[in-house]
C-alpha cells in the first residue's frame, strides 16, 4: 500500500512490517485494543466499510475480524456487529498516582452578583433562530470571520440599540467582540494612560487597565453617580462609567451628570467609555437611554448579552467613535478569532425575529418578581436594614451599621451563601468614605431555591 497509516472509521491503523495483508491487519487490531485505544465496548466498523477504507478484500477484513474473537479480543453478536471484548487480557501494571483531594463543595446558595437565571435560557427560541441562522447562512459565512463581525448581526444591532437604549450608530460602527472584558482588552492600547473609574467598580476590570499600561485613577461617586465635575482633577484623558446603573452601588447618574460628562470630553478632547452592562432591566423608573446617545463621537458605547442572555454565548459589541473604527480593527487582527460566525448569526436571527425582546421582557417581570420577594423578606425579618439600588438590575445593596460588614461576609461564608461585601468593589486609592454594605444578587438562584436562599442571607444579618 501507498501509505503505511490507513484511516478507518476513529482509529489509525498501521498496517506497516512484515507478514501478509490479513495478518498485519490483525496485529494492528490487536495493538489497538491491547494499549487501550480502542476501549473495551467500542463497536468496530463494518467488514464492507473498514474494508472500503482501507482499500483491500473485504474476506480479508473478515478473516482477521474473525481470528481476534476467537482469541478473545473481539466479541461477535447477531444485531449488535462486531466489538471490543469486555474482557481482555489483565493491563499492564500503572504507576501509581497520588489520589486527588476531594474537591471542594460549591455554595448552598448563591446570591453572588452579575449573574442571569441559567434556568431561563430560551432553549427552544434560541434553536428555533439556530436553525433558521445556519438554512439562510451564506457560504462566506463559513470562511474565516470578519474582525468587524458578521454583517447580518452589526444591522440587527444597529435597529436594536437605537430602538431600545437610544445608541446612535450605522453598522460600520459596530464592532462585535466576546463580551465587556475582551472590549477592554482591544481598547487598551487606545485609551489614554491615565483613565478614570468609578470608585466603585469590578477589581478586575480595573485590573485590565492595569495590565495595558493605563492608570486607572478612582473618581468618587454618590447618590447621583459618578461625581463626573471631579474629572479635571484626576488629570485623566478618559473615563469608565456604568451610568445607567452604576455597578454595584445602583443608581442612574443624574442626567445633569451626563450632560456634563459629555461637555467634558468635548472641550478636553477625552472619551467617555460607557458600559451599558444591565440596561434593558428596569423596574421602577422610566428608561435609561445611553450616554452615548448625547454625543457618538465622544461616548464609546459596550454591551454584551451575559446579563440579558447568558454569559455562554460569548457576544458583545462596541460602537464606536468612527476615528477608534480602525484601531480597534488593527486590534483584533485580520480575523475574528473570538466570536463565533455561527452564534452571531444566531443572535442576528434572534433579535430580528423579535425572540429576544420577547425575552427581555419575560426575564424582566421575573427578575422583578424575585426583587420584590427579596425586599419583602428582609422588610419583615430584618427592617433594621435598607435595601438600595433595586430600581434596575440584577442584585440589590443591603446597607449595614458601620463596621459591622466584615463579620457578616464572614457569617455568610460560614452559612454557604455566597455573596460579596461592598469592599471588595471599592477602588483601594479612593479617599472618599467607605461604606459597609453586603451586594446580593437576586439572579442566580433556581426558583426552587430562591425563597431558602432569602431566608439565609436574613440569618447572617447584624441584629437592628
Amino acid at each position: 500500500m501507498a501509505d503505511s497509516w490507513a484511516n478507518s472509521t476513529d482509529l489509525h491503523l498501521d498496517l506497516s512490517g512484515p507478514g501478509g495483508l490479513r495478518e498485519r491487519l490483525t496485529r494492528a487490531l490487536r495493538e489497538a485494543v491491547r494499549t487501550g485505544r480502542l476501549a473495551p465496548g467500542t463497536r468496530l466498523p463494518p467488514y464492507r466499510a473498514l474494508a472500503a477504507d482501507l482499500g483491500i478484500a473485504r474476506n480479508t477484513v473478515a478473516d482477521a475480524y474473525g481470528e481476534l474473537v476467537a482469541e478473545g479480543w473481539l466479541a461477535a453478536r447477531q444485531g449488535s456487529g462486531t466489538r471490543v471484548a469486555l474482557r481482555t487480557e489483565p493491563p499492564r501494571p500503572r504507576q501509581r498516582r497520588p489520589t486527588p483531594a476531594a474537591p471542594l463543595q460549591g455554595p448552598r446558595h448563591n446570591l453572588s452578583q452579575g449573574q442571569p437565571d441559567a434556568a431561563e435560557f430560551p432553549r427552544a427560541a434560541w434553536l428555533a433562530s439556530a436553525r433558521r441562522a445556519l438554512t439562510s447562512a451564506p457560504n462566506a459565512a463559513f470562511g474565516p470571520g470578519d474582525p468587524r463581525g458578521r454583517p447580518e448581526l452589526r444591522r440587527e444591532l444597529a435597529d436594536y440599540l437605537a430602538r431600545a437604549r437610544g445608541v446612535r450608530a450605522d453598522a460600520d460602527h459596530i464592532v462585535v467582540c466576546s463580551g465587556f472584558s475582551h472590549a477592554l482588552r482591544l481598547l487598551g492600547p487606545l485609551l489614554p494612560r491615565t483613565t478614570a473609574v468609578e470608585a466603585y467598580g469590578l477589581a478586575f476590570h480595573r485590573g485590565l487597565l492595569t495590565g495595558a499600561g493605563i492608570r486607572a485613577v478612582p473618581l468618587a461617586i454618590d447618590d447621583h453617580g459618578a461625581r463626573v465635575a471631579e474629572l479635571p482633577a484626576t488629570g485623566a484623558g478618559a473615563v469608565l462609567l456604568t451610568p445607567a446603573h452604576q455597578f454595584p452601588t445602583g443608581g442612574p447618574l443624574h442626567p445633569l451628570r451626563r450632560a456634563a460628562a459629555v461637555d467634558w470630553a468635548r472641550d478636553s478632547g477625552g472619551l467617555v467609555v460607557e458600559d451599558d452592562y444591565d440596561g434593558e432591566f428596569r423596574y421602577d423608573r422610566q428608561p435609561v437611554g445611553a450616554v452615548q446617545g448625547l454625543d457618538p463621537e465622544h461616548v464609546l458605547y459596550l454591551g454584551s448579552v451575559s446579563k440579558s442572555l447568558s454569559p455562554a454565548v460569548r457576544l458583545g459589541w462596541m460602537v464606536l467613535p468612527d476615528r477608534l473604527v480602525d484601531g480597534v480593527l488593527a486590534a483584533k487582527g485580520e480575523r475574528e478569532a473570538w466570536a463565533s460566525a455561527l452564534d452571531q448569526l444566531t443572535l442576528a436571527d434572534f433579535i430580528g425575529s423579535g425572540g429576544y425582546d420577547r425575552h427581555v421582557r419575560r426575564m424582566r417581570q421575573h427578575y422583578r418578581r424575585r426583587r420584590d420577594q427579596l425586599v419583602a423578606t428582609l422588610a419583615e425579618r430584618a427592617p433594621h436594614v435598607r435595601v438600595t439600588g433595586i430600581a434596575a438590575g440584577l442584585h440589590a445593596v443591603l446597607e449595614l451599621p458601620p463596621g459591622t460588614e466584615p463579620a457578616a461576609v464572614a457569617a455568610a461564608r460560614r452559612a454557604g451563601l455566597a455573596l460579596d461585601g461592598l469592599a471588595a468593589f471599592r477602588h483601594p486609592d479612593s479617599t472618599m468614605p467607605a461604606a459597609d454594605g453586603l451586594v446580593v444578587g437576586y439572579s442566580t438562584p433556581p426558583e426552587h431555591a430562591f425563597a431558602n436562599a432569602v431566608a439565609a442571607l436574613c440569618r447572617v444579618l447584624p441584629p437592628g
